[in-house]
C-alpha cells in the first residue's frame, strides 16, 4: 500500500515537473515575440544598409582612402544624393575594405534572419555589426545593428529589474503602445535602408538631409520599441499563463 501511494506521489511529481516546463516553454514562445521580430527585422536591415557601402568602396578600386573616415561612394547619383555613404574602415584598401564589407554585410543579414533566437544570438549579432562597423559597412547601419542586437539579448532573458518596478497600469500602457511604435519603426527604417537606394539612386531625389533626419530619428524610435517590447512579451506571456491555468 504504501509503495503504492509512494508510486503515485512520484508520478504526480514527473506530472508537475513536466507541467512546469511545458509552461515554462509557452511563456518563452510568447515573451520571445517582441524581441525576435525587432532583432530580425532590425538585423536584416542593418546588413542591407551595410552592403550597399561595398560597391562603392569596390568601384574605387586597389586605393586606400584618405583616412579611417571616408565616402563609400564617390561616383554614382548616391554619392551626391545621399551624402557619399559616409564609413570607416581598419583596412587601407578600398578594394579590400568593400570585399569584406558585403561579406560581413551577409553575414549579418543572414543571422538576424536565421540564428539570432539561438542562445547567445544577441550578442553575436553585436559582434558581426561591429565587425561591418570597422571593414566599411556605413555608420547608420552598423549602429542599428548594435542597437538590433540588444533586442535579441532579450529574446530568452526574463523580465529586467526596470521594468518589474513599474506599476501594472504603466506596464499595460507599455505594451499596448508596442504595435503602434513597432509599425512607425519599421517603415521609417525601411525608408531609410530601401528609401536610400530607391530614391536616392534610381530615381535620383538630392535629399542628403531627409536620410539623416529618418536615421535620426530611427534610434530613438528603435530604443522605445525595444523598452515596449519588454512589457508586450511579458503580458502575452502571462495571459497565455493564466489562460492554461485556467
Amino acid at each position: 500500500m504504501i509503495s503504492k501511494e509512494v508510486a503515485f506521489v512520484h508520478c504526480h511529481g514527473k506530472a508537475l515537473k513536466r507541467r512546469r516546463r511545458q509552461t515554462i516553454g509557452q511563456i518563452r514562445s510568447t515573451r520571445i515575440s517582441a524581441a525576435r521580430r525587432v532583432a530580425s527585422i532590425f538585423g536584416i536591415l542593418a546588413g542591407m544598409g551595410g552592403f550597399m557601402h561595398g560597391p562603392g568602396e569596390i568601384l574605387q578600386g586597389n586605393t586606400a582612402p584618405g583616412g579611417i573616415v571616408f565616402n563609400s561612394w564617390t561616383v554614382e547619383p548616391i554619392a551626391t544624393n545621399v551624402g557619399g555613404e559616409p564609413a570607416m574602415s581598419l583596412i587601407p584598401n578600398l578594394l579590400i575594405s568593400g570585399l569584406l564589407t558585403i561579406l560581413m554585410s551577409l553575414a549579418v543579414i543572414v543571422w538576424a534572419a536565421v540564428f539570432v533566437e539561438k542562445r547567445r544570438g544577441g550578442v553575436i549579432l553585436i559582434l558581426l555589426s561591429l565587425l561591418m562597423l570597422l571593414v566599411g559597412g556605413g555608420l547608420a547601419p552598423p549602429l542599428i545593428g548594435i542597437i538590433a542586437g540588444v533586442a535579441g539579448l532579450g529574446i530568452h532573458a526574463r523580465a529586467p529589474n526596470w521594468y518589474r518596478r513599474l506599476p501594472a497600469q504603466l506596464r499595460n500602457v507599455f505594451a499596448a503602445a508596442w504595435p503602434w511604435l513597432f509599425g512607425v519603426c519599421v517603415i521609417n527604417g525601411a525608408f531609410l535602408i530601401v528609401g536610400t537606394l530607391i530614391f536616392g539612386y534610381i530615381i535620383g531625389l538630392n535629399i542628403p538631409e531627409v536620410w539623416v533626419f529618418s536615421f535620426l530619428l530611427s534610434i530613438p524610435l528603435l530604443i522605445l520599441t525595444i523598452l515596449t517590447g519588454v512589457a508586450y512579451d511579458h503580458n502575452k506571456g502571462a495571459r497565455s499563463v493564466a489562460a492554461q491555468s485556467g
